[in-house]
């Protein structure tokens, strides 16, 4: 499978002075950005791949990425937020890959964009704390419908993400919350292994650490956060 697109020369001249790891094949981009990180890679680095052998999404789940197809990347990000606020880059990942994937974009928390019913984006984020903050963080990114030349998306998609980074916490919440399709749906949280209990509820808002707010049938509002589920079931 010819690699040609997103070959580190090409990637190279399509984002100048970004720090780049391309390859041909790999086990996962995510598992190559977790050693790089370690080794001190700046904020921003990307890895990317043509074939990824064991993509995996939020909560583990497997990413289905055939060779030649899709767009699959992490990047390295060193974000200043307090550990409590780590489910936040969910929310700022999914505005940006909204805005990428243009008009008709919706956003289903916690990991998807979705078009015309199809998922066009997902996002998983690992961090790295240390101490009260977030040493660094890792997002990985899929999107299954690009098609090459696939350097100018992966641009645009970096661009969006730091883009929002450097912007309002209010603005990409107004925006998170006008694209949520989740919001107003009676849903059942299923939570990971030994991170709480079931909980249902009709999600009501979305929080400043990237949690949704549920309003449970006894009238509480519990917030859910998205490091916490494997995902969120429609009642």
């Amino acid at each position: 499978m010819s690699l040609t697109d997103l070959a580190t020369e090409t990637l190279e001249a399509a984002l100048p002075s970004r720090a780049i790891r391309s390859y041909e094949a790999v086990v996962s981009t995510a598992s190559a950005a977790h050693g790089w990180a370690n080794e001190g890679a700046p904020h921003g680095a990307v890895v990317v791949a043509d074939h990824q052998l064991s993509p995996r999404g939020h909560a583990g789940r497997p990413w289905r990425a055939p060779p030649g197809q899709g767009l699959g990347f992490s990047v390295v990000l060193r974000p200043a937020l307090p550990r409590e606020r780590e489910g936040w880059l969910y929310n700022l990942l999914l505005v940006a890959l909204a805005d990428v994937c243009g008009e008709g974009a919706a956003i289903e928390w916690p990991d998807q964009v979705l078009r015309d019913g199809t998922v066009a984006a997902a996002v998983a984020v690992n961090t790295r704390i240390e101490g009260g903050g977030i040493r660094w963080a890792i997002a990985d990114v899929l999107l299954p419908g690009a098609e090459p030349p696939r350097a100018g998306l992966l641009r645009r998609a970096l661009e969006a993400i730091e883009g929002r980074g450097e912007g309002s916490t209010s603005s990409i919440l107004r925006d998170y919350d006008r694209q949520c399709t989740t919001l107003g749906k009676r849903v059942r949280a299923r939570f990971r292994a030994g991170t709480g209990p079931r909980i249902e509820g009709r999600a009501i808002s979305t929080l400043e650490d990237g949690a949704i707010r549920l309003e449970a049938m006894d009238g509480r509002a519990v917030p859910v956060r998205p490091q916490d589920v494997r995902g969120l079931e429609e009642m």
